[in-house]
């Protein structure tokens, strides 16, 4: 017998009920690693124990070791949660306790020194150690030296290593649409078919799904929860903690502090008004001070808190448009601002519950939304692991000398304006440096984003017709064709502006409803013609994905990775927007008075410190040199600009937790379609495409926001931009070079 194959000891069989075994199972699998066990699948557990452990299987502690040891494989050959007995997760329980059992002796379970060499679990080998002959388990451990690649048995299979195979293009129309539900405190997915022209009670329920959302959010907020502890120690803080009022309790008690969350909107009389569940309430925004100081924009539409006094009216008014109506309406009085400020963010890993990083550095879920399938592509709690055990194996994460020969890029182009001469030479450019690269350092995934045409599509035809827009894509699609091995290798994402077909017909340029839909096929046949054409070309032995055009919607969404990695795309000049429809509010005195006064010293000093010559060489020197400095003083100035610009811009939508926080007349939302526009949990990444401000990318809350800004900046000639995103890195840089 060879040295590696272990000794069986004597165990004497015992039946052992499952009501018995339950709390041991609790305390292994749901406390310690988080999963939860069905009575099937217990009764399973109590016939393995009983059978292979004995009589000492809670004396000598076998049970809760063969359990530990079996919670560890579940978990490593990617299972579920829940130790379901559906098909699935029955024929892998089967397979871990075969495998268990043939390498069991004595009610242990004997660790081989090849399992013993790598980390993690002893079966980590899944099936593979128990069928394989003892002379050959050295063999095993050098076919596949990542132990990760062995126990999801991918290793082996190149084109599941491909990371292309896992990015998924989720369209608005598509997702699901989770809605939070105030009494069960979890998420219901809407399964009814949506339509264009909902009831009315609709555009109520999505206002009331944007506050719902919010509000639980700021509940599990550490600064609105009172510590349970002494009073003594809990004194300070509970003083810090903050209470939410509803807008019906302000009622008789005037002269009082309050802390509002609400809807801030216009009343039928003009007034500045904020809205909760019970009720709305006129605000008096005099003395009000925003919270940071210009550090986001506040509009009608957001929702907001706002700290002040509540002041009731001492004559009641009649029934006028902004008189008193009690619980339900507009209550009586006003409420004087202090303060104003947005609800504050929550990070993705909270949202999800995937927080917590285990001992070797696997990411657990605990607590938050871990069950909810928020995007169709699998929850957090149920594809998380197995999907980060994948991304490891992909971007090779850990081995930072071989992720530089990885894909892991994404390239990023909005305002392509295809009716502009210049656009074609920036496309070129763009393309050339790319496709001159080898396969393994090619892009990803390309994501071109309108406005496809400068001018709205009008039915009537003329320059702006539906026969000129579709000559545009044909140059497109001929552009396309010089670089078949980019449509070979990559994938190209196109999601539309508000310009684009068919949208723009009746809007003529305005603000269209979103989410919209795709450009139509009539336009795009000959892109997707190229495509066609470039895979017949690849040879039939090749295992990697084919390259494909995806028309989208937008917003759009990008699932790399299951549930692991989320990037939303959406085009729409909200800057704009903001600076029409935002609150002014008085900024601090002191600092509009020092910043002139402190620019005009520097320049000052610059001329004072300059020595004085009389030879004109001299003077030259010195003027090219205050040139210099002042051009230098400038450019900083304006960079200082755009990044606060940009932060102020993602802490707003951030914020809010949704795409279009603006009113119905202001920026069209369908109804049914509204909780695709949500932004919770906060994605991994988020393209924002404003043409109407400067490219940045900038991280708010472990969120990376990017703006690529136009494909050919307003005023230049020659010069192009785009964003280049790293998955691996969740980080984006702004490129720009001239063509």
């Amino acid at each position: 017998m060879s040295e590696s194959a272990p000794t069986t000891a004597s165990i004497l069989p015992i039946l052992l009920p499952p009501p018995t075994l339950r709390p041991l199972a609790f305390r292994v699998f749901t406390k310690k690693h988080s999963l939860t066990i069905t009575a099937s699948s217990l009764q399973s557990l109590a016939t393995f124990v009983g059978r292979n452990c004995g009589s000492g299987w809670r004396e000598e502690g076998l049970a809760e070791l063969v359990l530990d040891e079996i919670a560890k494989v579940w978990k490593k050959r990617g299972g579920g949660v829940i130790l379901e007995d559906s098909e699935s997760g029955n024929a892998l329980l089967k397979s871990i306790l075969r495998t268990m059992e043939a390498n069991m002796s004595g009610g242990r379970v004997i660790i081989r020194d090849h399992a013993r060499s790598t980390s993690g679990s002893a079966l980590t080998l899944g099936h593979e150690t128990a069928d394989t002959e003892p002379g050959r388990a050295g063999n095993a451990n050098e076919r596949g030296q990542n132990s990760n690649e062995e126990s999801l048995e991918i290793g082996d299979d190149s084109s599941l290593n491909d990371t292309r195979r896992w990015i998924k293009i989720i369209s608005a129309f598509e997702q699901n649409r989770p809605v939070y539900n105030i009494s069960k405190k979890n998420f219901d997915i809407i399964t009814t078919p949506p339509s264009l022209f909902p009831p009315p009670s609709q555009r109520a329920n999505l206002l009331r799904d944007r506050y719902n959302l919010i509000y639980q959010r700021l509940l599990r907020n550490e600064a609105f929860q009172i510590p349970l502890q002494g009073s003594t120690s809990s004194l300070s803080s509970m003083q810090r903690s903050y209470k939410l009022t509803s807008i019906a309790n302000l009622l008789g008690r005037t002269g009082t502090s309050h802390l509002l969350l609400g809807l801030l909107s216009m009343s039928p009389a003009g007034d500045l008004s904020l809205t909760d569940l019970t009720g709305s309430i006129t605000l008096d925004i005099t003395h009000a001070r925003a919270v940071p100081e210009d550090g986001a924009w506040f509009a009608p539409g957001m929702i907001v808190l706002v700290d002040g006094i509540y002041r009731e009216e001492e004559v009641i008014s009649g029934s006028t448009l902004n008189g008193s109506s009690g619980v339900g309406g507009a209550i009586g009085g006003r409420f004087t601002v202090a303060s104003v400020g947005g609800p504050p963010c929550e990070r993705r890993e909270a949202s999800t519950g995937a927080s917590h990083r285990g001992e070797d550095g696997d990411m657990t879920v605990e607590g938050g939304f871990g069950w909810v399938d928020f995007l169709g592509v699998g929850s957090e709690r149920s594809k998380g692991y197995r999907m980060r055990q994948i991304e490891k194996i992909c971007l090779r994460k850990g081995q930072p000398s071989e992720q530089q020969e990885i894909r892991k890029r994404i390239v990023v182009m909005s305002e392509v304006n295809l009716d502009v001469p210049k656009t074609e030479g920036a496309l070129t450019h763009v393309f050339e440096s790319y496709a001159s690269l080898a396969e393994e350092q090619m892009p990803l995934v390309f994501i071109l984003i309108g406005n496809f045409v400068q001018h709205a599509i009008i039915s009537g035809g003329g320059s702006g017709g539906s026969i000129e827009c579709k000559e545009y894509f044909d140059i497109l699609a001929s552009i396309l064709s010089n670089y078949p091995r980019l449509l070979q290798n990559a994938t190209f994402v196109f999601v539309p502006g508000d310009n684009d077909p068919w949208a723009s017909a009746y809007s003529a340029g305005s603000s269209t409803t979103v989410p919209r839909d795709a450009i139509p096929d009539l336009f795009t046949s000959r892109v997707k013609r190229a495509f066609t054409n470039a895979n017949n070309e690849i040879p039939a032995r090749t295992k990697s994905t084919p390259g494909q055009a995806i028309w989208s919607s937008n917003p759009a969404r990008l699932s790399l990775f299951g549930p692991v990695h989320e990037l939303v795309v959406f085009r729409d000049d909200i800057s704009e927007r903001l600076r029409r429809t935002s609150i002014f509010f008085k900024p601090q005195k002191a600092l509009d008075d020092l910043n002139p006064t402190d620019g005009d010293m520097e320049v000052e000093k610059l001329d004072t410190e300059e020595p004085h010559s009389e030879e004109r060489d001299g003077e030259k020197e010195r003027e090219e040199l205050q040139q210099q400095q002042q051009q230098i003083q400038n450019s900083t100035t304006t960079t200082q600009k755009n990044l606060h610009a940009s932060r102020k811009l993602v802490k707003t939508i951030l914020d809010q937790s949704h795409l279009s926080p603006f009113p119905q007349h202001i920026r069209p939302v369908l109804w049914d379609y509204a909780p695709v526009l949500h932004l919770y949990p906060l994605p991994t990444a988020m393209i924002l495409a404003d043409s109407s401000a400067d490219p940045f990318a900038v991280t708010y809350e472990g969120c990376h926001v990017m703006n690529p800004g136009r494909l050919i900046p307003e005023g230049s000639r020659s010069l192009v931009r785009w964003i280049e995103y790293d998955v691996a890195k969740r980080k984006g840089s702004v490129k720009e070079e001239r063509f």
